[in-house]
């Protein structure tokens, strides 16, 4: 018996986020003793991309290189994880949380007859029965759910666990998938990708700015402080509004919904809306030349100034720095 861990990748390269769910897996399979943490990984990925999954925990990788699966059409992922479900008498799926994952999960419960968790931020306790805790309320409160069945689905929430680093190269294996018609029913005709060196979604550092930035043409010094951090670009609501910077880059309750190590919200007063989408952060540094501003209260870290003067200082000291 093992825990099957469900791999998603990008152009080839294991998401960040998979391989923490790989890590929560090793946790898991230590305290329970469900044996060996068992990764799926579908599509094309170099061998050696796929044994360095093992330096999260996972013992095997079972690798179906099959090219129709590059497109992450949602029932041909569902059933090839299936099989291997099946294959490596697994009865815990552990997988990341995002908008792959949840489809793919979802379908997954109905195959394997098993109950589904998502949002998952801690290990369950198994003292008395089998609690799962997890985040609701876009990340206000938490609940503690109970799943009763014998398979279990588990969808782990983005930085919410430690990411092990420290184990050897996994094993890789061939994995034969018998896939039908039916499971490319749906075809994937076109993919619109947001652009940028960093994407918002799978950043781990975010700098964001508002309506304290003044005008789109003000957004370079933003850019230049992401840049130097290595991080994703994002702003406020009210800014893509007005058409200073692509949709795609709006964070909060009804944009993007981030949860980096580190968020930098630059003129950003910090409304209900925004906090929703990054409440989930690690650290949050505010930048605002007003003291009132309610993200103060948010942040683990605040700077009470005017953006055009600590913004660019910020940026040259980091740059001495890095």
């Amino acid at each position: 018996m093992s825990v099957l861990v469900y791999i998603e990748q990008s152009e080839g390269k294991i998401k960040k986020t998979s391989l923490e769910a790989v890590s929560f897996a090793h946790a898991l399979a230590s305290k329970t003793g469900e044996g060996d943490v068992v990764a799926v990984a579908l599509g094309t990925i170099e061998q050696g991309e796929l044994a360095a999954v093992g330096s999260a925990g996972a013992a095997k990788v079972l690798h179906s290189s099959e090219e129709k699966l590059n497109a992450g059409v949602i029932q041909a992922h569902a059933s090839a994880v299936a099989q291997a479900f099946t294959q490596v008498g697994a009865k815990t799926l552990v997988l990341a949380k995002s908008s792959l994952g949840d489809a793919v999960a979802a379908r997954l419960a109905i195959k394997l007859n098993a109950g589904l968790v998502s949002n998952v931020v801690a290990l369950p306790s198994t003292e008395s029965g089998y609690l799962v805790k997890r985040s609701i309320f876009t990340g206000k409160a938490f609940a503690e759910t109970e799943v009763t069945t014998e398979n279990k689905v588990l969808a782990v929430k983005k930085n919410s666990v430690d990411l092990k680093t420290d184990g050897g190269d996994a094993a890789v294996e061939n994995f034969d998938v018998a896939l039908s018609d039916a499971d490319f029913s749906s075809k994937i005709t076109s993919t619109e990708r947001a652009t940028g060196e960093v994407l918002l979604p799978e950043a781990d550092i975010v700098v964001s700015g508002g309506r304290g930035m003044k005008g789109p043409e003000n957004w370079g010094m933003v850019e230049d402080l992401a840049k130097t951090l290595g991080a994703a670009t994002g702003c406020s609501k009210p800014v893509s509004d007005m058409g200073w910077r692509p949709h795609h880059e709006h964070v909060g309750q009804t944009g993007v919904k981030v949860a980096p190590s580190l968020y930098i919200a630059i003129g950003i007063s910090g409304a209900i809306q925004h906090l929703a989408g990054v409440n989930s952060s690690k650290c949050i540094v505010v930048i605002n030349k007003d003291p009132e501003a309610p993200f103060f209260k948010a942040a683990d870290y605040g700077i009470v100034g005017d953006a055009f003067e600590v913004v660019p200082k910020l940026t040259e000291a980091l740059k001495a720095e890095l």
